[in-house]
């Protein structure tokens, strides 16, 4: 737009005042490219770029279980322990009842207790069914009736 407005002519000609400010501009321009060219030839090895593709094995999604066939868990309880990665029976049956305990009471459930889920996790992890529903016979909402 400089160019334009100090090259257009009016009536009586060419503006050329600020003419020798198009000059510099354009000597600076190459002045730069000169510089960076001089700099950046030459000097500098070729960067390898070593690149390690990660292969693994895809990761197989293991299919989650319904934990509500356990006395005492019900769908909400299902949310809260899925959200702290135990979805299977395997999953549970692992847990730490203390661990369990304090999440359902971070979850607002003081009144529930995992000891008794834990026991069924672990026969439904084994496939044990018939122990399974000896042992729900004994509980009453995930505790062993007294």
């Amino acid at each position: 737009m400089l160019a334009l407005r100090l090259l257009a002519e009016g009536a009586e000609g060419p503006n050329t005042e600020l003419l020798w400010l198009l000059y510099i501009g354009i000597a600076l321009f190459f002045l730069a490219i000169l510089l960076g060219w001089w700099f950046g030839s030459g000097k500098q090895e070729p960067v390898q770029v070593r690149v390690e593709a990660e292969v693994s094995k895809p990761k197989r999604e293991k299919a989650k279980d319904d934990l509500v066939k356990i006395e005492g868990i019900g769908p909400k309880t299902v949310k809260i322990l899925n959200k702290a990665g135990i979805e299977t029976f395997e999953d549970l049956a692992s847990a730490n009842a203390g661990d369990v305990q304090n999440l359902l009471n971070a979850a607002g459930l003081q009144m529930m207790n995992p000891e008794g889920w834990i026991d069924q996790a672990k026969l439904a992890a084994k496939g044990d069914w018939d122990g399974f529903e000896k042992l729900q016979r004994e509980l009453k909402g995930g505790r062993r009736k007294k």
